[in-house]
């Protein structure tokens, strides 16, 4: 399979597509959780095929927004389905399918691509796109609820930043510590209210 002719279809036919009010789940998200996820993959030592199609996966994880921001994840996987079951094993569908899942929130990852790719989408939580990406997902929820204020969306930010966990390695490590000072900054920003 050429994984570049595929993503230039994919990008073609369904993520262009995605609505303007997207602010988050967009083309760059995308662009940037499938960095991430060959990132992770290439640290994990992945083979080939395996790499492929977490690449595949991080493709397609948010494709279903086309259709409905609820249970994307589902409608991304039936999307994926058409796109590649003349091309994929049954066997390597449900890895993909697995990994698309994963990212569904609350996150539970089964197995290590599963965890590479839970990961390299919200991997920004540790990082210092934190502010700029948070923003982003700011202004696509007050699309779906203009009454939401500065102060709730930090208290949204804060219970999630709290329950969520890294799964991989690395991103324990390296990510973790710049989340809790993320956090921190949440939480300040939530005490000057």
């Amino acid at each position: 399979m050429d994984f570049e002719e595929l993503k230039h279809t994919v990008f073609r036919d369904i993520l262009k597509r995605l609505p303007k009010h997207l602010t988050y789940h967009s083309i760059t998200h995308t662009e940037y959780v499938m960095e991430k996820a060959e990132f992770f993959g290439r640290i994990e030592k992945l083979p080939a095929e395996e790499l492929l199609l977490l690449k595949i996966a991080a493709l397609f994880h948010d494709t279903g927004f086309i259709e409905n921001p609820k249970n994307h994840e589902e409608i991304g996987c039936r999307i994926a389905q058409d796109y590649l079951k003349e091309e994929l094993s049954d066997r390597d569908l449900k890895m993909i399918f697995g990994m698309i899942m994963a990212t569904k929130i609350p996150q539970s990852p089964r197995n290590l691509l599963e965890r590479i790719l839970a990961d390299a989408d919200l991997e920004y939580l540790g990082t210092d796109q934190f502010q700029n990406q948070g923003e982003a997902l700011f202004e696509e929820l007050k699309y779906f609820n203009p009454e939401l204020t500065e102060t709730q969306w930090n208290e949204l930010q804060l219970s999630f930043l709290e329950k969520h966990q890294y799964h991989t390695d690395f991103c324990k490590k390296y990510r973790e510590p710049v989340k809790q000072e993320n956090l921190q900054k949440v939480k300040d920003a939530l005490a000057q209210t």
